[in-house]
């Protein structure tokens, strides 16, 4: 690690500012690509995904599932399960213990292997004549990205500072569960957390202005909403969120339309903001949007010529992956003159919900808006003999394609193990393939991933007339 600001010999080819996966993805990119990189980082290594984001959440939502399946064993004739918490705290520690185990293995591990990149800690930003600037020094650079990342978005809502909020961080951090929890926004944040204190008993209500899953198929969020209501999440819609406060020990959302809804503890899961703010990019030329996202053309570039920006920052595609996949894209074009080119058009994405949610390319709406001719494609997870054999039919897929084409638009499956099956419909759509080269594809018998086989087939037959192995 190394403390000071210009290595000997002159200055770095690239200052890679914010040290999450975004960050660690452009530094070594560049590094292999010949380039001396310092990679700047502020707070904890390794950003969200690992620290506070995918990597705590989904093994505390893996957790409270052996809950779940135990409590719903008996849908098997002469089984029954019982499980409980018994130690949340436990829970937690052993939950830390593997964002330590993976913030070794894939971040502090990882930066000694690559001898063209220096760690250094500090603050960056641009000082008033657009000079990159680390803790108050001059910091030398040919060319820069930004990988700051986001954090949690607080609403403007009255009083919301007073009243001890828990958001997607602190939520994960807790100890001891609180009796009630108020949800505030039922995205997919908002819906993987209230599920995840549900099952581990809290008391939950979902409070959103859209509904659940809102960007979702429409078909999709009004299965999953019924779902977490027989969980026993109470789900509540609001035109606007008017005050909260503190009220008899716990706290109280109080909406436009007068409606009230109390609990021991409120989260706040209204999406995430850019951290952007501070930078001064104002005066490096670099522009931002209205949610503070840093503006980048498809080559990833700023409106300065000499600065780039991937992953949260950018307000775009705020999963890991794309993070990580946007920073390498950044790099080769600042280092190695590359005209490479962003293209999400068939990027895959998973709400780690029960069922889960998973979906790639257009949804009907947008491919209707895109001006496409459309033919839809609905098939109920009873219709999967894995679903059958597993007595849990909870779900549907939807495919959307091309009408006269019959070339594939977009899928989206609502189904227990729905997350691992998605990257097949991915592959199709990059493929170009029409619905029935996918309904003509051979897949696993008794798959989740044979439902994509089926809802292929659907847009043309009656499944229910096809013997086994969608033959």
């Amino acid at each position: 690690m190394r403390d000071c600001c210009t290595p000997k010999g002159g200055a770095y080819d690239l200052a890679v500012i914010g040290a999450g996966s975004a960050g660690f993805s452009a530094a070594i990119t560049a590094a292999e690509a010949g380039a001396r990189v310092a990679l700047i980082g502020y707070g904890t290594l390794g950003g969200t995904c690992v620290n506070v984001g995918c990597v705590p959440s989904k093994a505390l939502i893996r957790a409270v599932e052996g809950l779940h399946h135990a409590r719903t064993a008996n849908r098997f004739d002469g089984i029954e399960g019982e499980a409980r918490v018994t130690d949340w705290a436990a829970t937690v520690a052993q939950k830390q213990a593997l964002v330590d185990e993976l913030r070794a293995a894939k971040y502090a591990d990882v930066l000694p292997r690559h001898e063209n990149v220096d760690y250094i800690e500090g603050f960056a930003r641009f000082d008033d004549e657009g000079r990159l600037n680390v803790d108050g020094a001059a910091f030398t650079a040919t060319k820069i990205i930004f990988a700051t990342g986001s954090r949690p978005h607080v609403p403007a809502i009255s009083g919301i500072e007073e009243v001890d909020a828990l958001d997607s961080t602190s939520a994960l951090e807790i100890t001891a569960l609180p009796i009630s929890l108020l949800v505030l926004g039922a995205g997919y944040i908002g819906v993987e957390l209230a599920q995840l204190f549900a099952r581990a008993g809290v008391a939950v209500t979902l409070v959103s202005r859209r509904g659940v899953l809102p960007e979702a198929e429409p078909e999709i969020s009004e299965a999953l909403e019924s779902y977490l209501a027989e969980e026993g999440i109470r789900l509540a819609s609001v035109s606007g969120y008017e005050s909260v406060a503190r009220h008899g020990g716990g706290v109280r959302l109080t909406g436009t339309e007068g409606k009230s809804f109390s609990a021991e503890r409120l989260l706040l899961a209204t999406g995430r903001m850019p951290n952007s703010d501070g930078l001064n990019l104002g005066a490096a030329g670099i522009e931002t949007d209205a949610s503070g996202g840093i503006v980048v053309d498809a080559q990833m570039r700023t409106a300065n010529p000499n600065v780039w920006a991937a992953g949260d920052v950018t307000g775009c595609d705020q999963f890991v992956y794309m993070a990580a996949y946007g920073a390498k894209i950044a790099a080769r074009n600042a280092v190695a003159g590359a005209t490479r080119t962003y293209d999400n058009g068939t990027m895959p994405w998973v709400v780690f919900s029960d069922p889960q949610v998973a979906g790639v390319g257009l949804s009907e709406a947008q491919a209707r808006a895109a001006g496409h001719g459309v033919v839809t494609s609905i098939l109920p997870l009873d219709a999967v003999p894995r679903a059958l054999a597993a007595r849990d039919t909870r779900g549907l897929i939807k495919l959307v394609a091309e009408a006269g084409s019959k070339r594939l638009l977009g899928a989206q499956i609502l189904a227990p193990e729905g997350a691992d099956s998605i990257q097949t419909a991915a592959m199709s759509l990059k493929a170009g393939l029409t619905y029935e080269e996918l309904g003509d594809t051979i897949m696993p018998y008794l798959t989740t991933v044979e439902g994509l086989k089926l809802a292929a087939q659907t847009f043309e037959k009656d499944v229910a007339a096809l013997s086994c192995c969608a033959g």
